[in-house]
């Protein structure tokens, strides 16, 4: 009688819902919480199932040894988890990055084939000029005489590499770096002692010390023809080698434009580059391939270059502009010829301290060098 009763009362309770039009919306949620509530039962019954089974193995909590890694020192780190359900463990990191940390001492430096001034100070976050300071006695200020198996000096940090001479003093010293007596005696690397070095003119530092010089600057020594070599002054040149001239008067002046003094218009070497000693363009070219004249002017240099740069050519444009050629490998003007635009004057070669086959170009005022690339036409 009760079991009627409900009945009766549910189905009251559903009717009403009905006639509000609610009816299949009711039907819809009751399926969906049913849904829901065998979907938890049936959960819940599976993780009985495994945790009563691993239970039963004795495996809970046990350690699972997954491979060693290679450590950052060399050595094995052992990685243990505890995974009782099966998960993808989340291993240890295979190395440890350290952070670079500055040095202090010189490095030795084999130059390998294809190396240059440029790549090398790139490879230790140097300036090019600090490669060139650094080894003076090996490069002489010239980038082009850098060859394989060469040992280099590097710096720890941009600067200079100073021999000491005797009678040398530290304020003299510091002075012709730009630098002061204190950033060289407190250098770490230069093991001087600021308590027993003494009177900075006669300073307690042995002959033959070498010391680094942080930031310090110097000139470049020059191993090129001098600047001002003009027709009326080509005697300047004459500390260079047997190919300087006698003075000329007259002869053909320049135009004021120049052209390309080779067939191919683009770089096999070094750039216009004051910061490492190279003044012009070595622009590509195949041995035996022509030379030509920039600009008519009148020659002042013609022969060999005993500071590397071979076969040379001078010319005077006689409007303020010279311009050189150098590691030709033959030239047919000589001393006071004048030349026109466009002019075969020469071949290119390797002679000198030449890496191999191109022509090394410069143009110059009478007080400067000028960049090449400011003054010749677009390649």
């Amino acid at each position: 009688m009760s079991e009627d009763k409900s009945r009766g009362v549910f189905n009251r309770f559903f009717d009403f819902f009905v006639q509000l039009g609610l009816g299949e919306t009711i039907l819809r949620a009751g399926t969906g919480i049913l849904s829901l509530v065998l979907l938890g039962a049936v959960i819940w019954l599976i993780q009985r199932s495994v945790t009563q089974t691993i239970e039963a193995e004795g495996e809970v909590n046990v350690p699972v040894v997954v491979p060693t890694v290679g450590g950052a020192g060399g050595g094995s780190i052992p990685q243990q988890v505890v995974d009782a359900f099966g998960g993808v463990p989340r291993l240890a990191q295979e190395r440890t990055i350290i952070p670079s940390r500055p040095r202090d001492e010189i490095l030795k430096y084999t130059v390998l084939d294809g190396d240059s001034v440029f790549g090398i100070s790139e490879k230790f976050g140097l300036k090019p000029e600090t490669i060139l300071w650094g080894n003076y006695y090996v490069l002489l200020d010239n980038p082009h005489a850098l060859k394989p198996g060469q040992e280099l000096s590097i710096l720890p940090v941009d600067g200079t590499y100073h021999e000491w001479q005797q009678g040398e003093g530290l304020n003299g010293v510091a002075k012709y770096y730009g630098v002061t007596p204190e950033d060289i005696i407190n250098y770490p690397a230069n093991n001087l002692d600021a308590a027993t070095i003494g009177d900075y003119a006669a300073p307690n530092i042995a002959p033959g010390t070498w010391l680094i010089v942080p930031n310090g600057r110097r000139e470049f020594v020059s191993w090129s023809a001098p600047l001002g070599v003009t027709r009326e002054n080509p005697a300047s040149a004459r500390v260079l080698g047997e190919g300087a001239c006698d003075p000329v008067s007259g002869g053909a002046v320049g135009y004021g434009t120049f052209i390309w003094p080779a067939n191919k218009h683009y770089l096999s070497g070094f750039d216009y580059s004051p910061s490492t000693n190279h003044w012009g363009l070595d622009i590509a070219g195949n041995e035996g391939e022509a030379v030509y004249a920039t600009d008519a002017g009148v020659v002042v240099y013609a022969g060999w270059n005993n500071y590397g740069y071979g076969n040379m050519i001078m010319v005077d444009h006689g409007n303020n502009f010279q311009s050189l050629y150098a590691h030709l490998t033959g030239y047919n003007v000589g001393c006071g010829q004048s030349v026109g635009q466009g002019e075969l004057i020469g071949a290119i070669g390797t002679t000198g301290r030449s890496s191999g086959p191109h022509l090394h170009f410069e143009i110059r005022a009478i007080s400067s060098f000028v960049n090449p690339w400011d003054v010749l036409p677009p390649p």
